[in-house]
């Protein structure tokens, strides 16, 4: 196994958005400095971290650089050009890895991966023409919802088909890129399990948090989830065997639907997420500390939950709420820095924490 990361050492991320920017905090908080790879200025990691390498995916020579001045390698998104991790990972070790990656970014090789391990996930079809797609909905039916494989996130990327003579205007949504149709799940309601597993193959569990979605993008999780027992237990057992399959190193998020047929994994996701922020004020160590834990090759907390938590997305005009929310007891305030509000973008989020023990 490698030897853990000594205090001073730098992690670097690849990308500079709001988990970029909390993970640098909780980074500082264990004596590691963070340098951030992202092409834009003036990003929400950026007033956090130590160094901003301020450039494109696409510059070899300023991922060289970048790797060559970090101990480590890690990312806040999926997405990142396969060719730039080539570069990286010949220098620097990536973690979680590269299979993680692989699966992620592509939605049907996700529900194969899953449906490989047992798991159940929607009914779903790959559909790279107008044929495919009319053939899945024969087998699926309606309604369901079109999906690009590939980049899609908060609601984007999608079509719903409610009726078999949407389906061509669902196709031209996905301005000719390959696609995945799945049907429509009937669940009670969706949780979502923040599981890390460490680099000597430790397993550490959040408790899951029920997920309330609006216009595809997540508006609140809450803690402790509607669960039974069973269905707890089933939730993080169903994490660490995925978690264990990638070999993985780090935090993972795992989206579930609740149904009476058991558990449904609706995705996956190799990165902090954004269900997992009620742990900032909901155990001693977040899902943030967690992941730096676990590439840094750190014990890993037990991710003990010591309140009740309702944590809420602050999305676009949801800003200017701000003052009052300041003076409302048990709330805690987590503001991105981001100075354009636009309509769906998230600008921070708010824990609400129920004082004593859950």
């Amino acid at each position: 196994m490698t030897d853990p990361l000594h205090t001073g050492a730098v992690i670097g991320i690849l990308g500079g958005g709001q988990l970029g920017r909390m993970l640098s905090v909780a980074a500082s908080r264990l004596g590691f400095k963070t340098c951030i790879f992202e092409p834009g200025g003036d990003c929400p990691a950026s007033h956090v971290a130590n160094y901003h390498f301020q450039a494109g995916y696409d510059d070899a020579e300023a991922l060289r650089a970048f790797a060559q001045a970090v101990d480590v390698v890690t990312y806040e998104f999926e997405n990142i050009p396969t060719s730039a991790l080539d570069i990286i990972e010949t220098l620097r070790p990536i973690r979680p890895g590269r299979e993680a990656l692989r699966i992620s970014q592509d939605r049907l090789t996700e529900k194969e991966f899953l449906t490989g391990l047992g798991l159940q996930t929607a009914p779903h079809a790959a559909v790279d023409s107008a044929d495919d797609l009319g053939t899945a909905l024969e087998s699926i039916g309606t309604p369901a919802i079109l999906k690009t494989r590939r980049l899609g996130y908060d609601g984007k990327g999608q079509a719903r088909i409610m009726s078999p003579d949407e389906a061509g205007q669902a196709l031209d949504d996905m301005a000719g890129s390959a696609a995945i149709l799945e049907g429509f799940v009937e669940f009670t309601h969706e949780v979502s399990v923040i599981a890390a597993r460490g680099l000597d193959g430790s397993v550490a569990c959040f408790d899951p948090g029920e997920n309330v979605h609006e216009g595809g993008i997540l508006r609140s999780t809450t803690v402790p989830a509607r669960l039974t027992p069973t269905q707890r237990s089933d939730a993080v057992l169903l994490a660490a065997r995925i978690l264990n399959a990638l070999e993985y190193v780090g935090v993972l998020g795992v989206e579930l639907f609740v149904t009476p047929q058991g558990l449904i994994v609706n995705e996956i996701a190799p990165r902090v997420h954004n269900s997992g922020h009620w742990t900032q004020n909901g155990c001693a160590v977040d899902q943030f500390e967690q992941h730096i834990r676990a590439i840094a090759g750190w014990p890993l907390g037990d991710g003990m939950r010591h309140s009740d938590v309702v944590m809420e997305n602050l999305i676009g005009d949801d800003i200017d709420r701000i003052p009052a929310m300041a003076r409302e007891p048990h709330a805690a305030l987590h503001l991105y820095g981001k100075t354009a509000c636009k309509p769906g973008r998230k600008m921070g989020h708010v824990n609400r924490v129920k004082p004593g023990k859950p």
